[in-house]
């Protein structure tokens, strides 16, 4: 029965904290983080991070991101292409040079630095998607490379991971992982062309209750887990799933469903357990590093990542809110360090300084993004109005 409570708890919490925040003139999402952090043990204590907690907020990036996918406008995604190879790879190289520096000025050795630095070359925009979806920008042109980029990014740091790992002595099989990537790529690409479509039309004529819903939902969690075996991030498996059925003739049906299950449980969990893990224990100690990672996980990303935007041609307030939302390191740094402790690559001091700098990047993503895009749009307006 605590399992109970502590939903309930979780979602009037989430519920009332991200309404105070969209009346403060922010995103909803950042109150919903807030209030994790507040009702969790770091604070409060009225919920803790169980396993339950963790496997259905699990479910909730894995809903967003597929929400993501069916809401992405597919000729605008194959007109971004360009621009998000560029905003991707800027927005690695930029903290992977300057974090692999400050790993060598920290004394790690040469392999410990470059993990460092490849740790903060991660991204993730599950948040973002849903700040992006609050600010009208999800099917923009901004929002379209935001998320071609995150598979980029996701694909490129991986491969990345597996060659340093390789280095460090791990027993990594490069060449196969590399392969394995590109054939479920390859396979997903078929599958959402050719298969999700006539799953899709054998499902909705049965005489069960939301049959349609339900296949769409099977595709998603099929999609996830062939992801996660070849090593994609299982968001990006939801997000080409999501892609695949926006394609078809099912799409609002779907979405409209999808969306009232995902926003009722799901998804508020997902936002409100990220806080759940964080602790102050012993933070004062390392406040010093904490500030300064963070401070360069958050610049090398935004200015990065901006840059390659510029270079595709948009404009200084669009490139910064671009830049802005690759900045949250989300779940994909955090399976990162835990791979790094296990293989002591990262000391458990330094795995904990990340996993707050991992937090503190989350949380100021959504009020940047805001900032930077509200900038770009109204000096927009005064350039059409001159």
């Amino acid at each position: 029965m605590d399992l109970i409570l502590d939903l309930a708890i979780i979602l009037f919490a989430s519920k009332i904290a991200g309404d105070i925040s969209v009346k403060l003139g922010q995103p909803s999402v950042l109150g919903k983080l807030l209030i994790g952090i507040i009702i969790g043990p770091a604070v409060l204590g009225l919920i803790s991070d169980t396993k339950t907690l963790t496997d259905l907020s699990q479910i909730g990036v894995i809903l967003l991101m597929f929400i993501a996918g069916i809401e992405t406008n597919i000729q605008q995604f194959r007109r971004t292409w360009m621009a998000a190879t560029l905003v991707g790879f800027s927005g690695i190289i930029f903290p992977l040079i300057l974090g692999s520096l400050a790993g060598v000025v920290m004394n790690l050795t040469l392999i410990e630095a470059l993990f460092l630095g490849l740790l903060l070359s991660a991204t993730s925009v599950s948040i973002s998607v849903q700040a992006l979806k609050e600010l009208n920008k999800l099917q923009s042109k901004a929002g379209t490379t935001i998320l071609g980029a995150a598979v980029i990014d996701d694909v490129v740091v991986i491969i990345a991971l597996a060659f340093l790992m390789s280095m460090a002595g791990g027993e990594v099989n490069l060449s196969m992982m590399i392969i394995k990537k590109v054939l479920f790529f390859t396979v997903a690409i078929m599958v959402a062309w050719k298969v999700v479509p006539w799953i899709l039309r054998k499902f909705a004529p049965l005489k069960v209750t939301e049959s349609l819903v339900s296949a769409a939902l099977i595709i998603c969690f099929v999609f996830v887990y062939a992801a996660e075996l070849s090593g994609v991030a299982g968001i990006i498996g939801a997000y080409i799933a999501g892609v695949a059925i926006s394609q078809t003739d099912y799409k609002q049906k779907i979405f409209k469903k999808v969306e009232t299950i995902s926003y009722s449980i799901f998804v508020p969990v997902f936002f409100t357990s990220i806080g759940l893990s964080v602790t102050f224990d012993g933070i004062f100690q390392q406040f010093g590093l904490i500030i300064g990672l963070s401070i360069l996980a958050i610049l090398t990303k935004l200015f990065g990542a901006a840059a390659g935007a510029k270079l595709a041609r948009f404009s200084w307030g669009n490139s910064l809110g671009i830049g802005a939302a690759m900045v949250s390191r989300g779940e994909v740094a955090l399976i990162i360090a835990t791979i790094g402790l296990e293989t002591k690559l990262i000391t458990q001091e330094l795995f904990a300084v990340l996993i707050i700098v991992v937090l503190v990047t989350t949380i100021v993503t959504p009020p940047m993004m805001k900032y930077f895009f509200h900038q770009g749009d109204k000096r927009a307006k005064m350039k059409n109005t001159a």
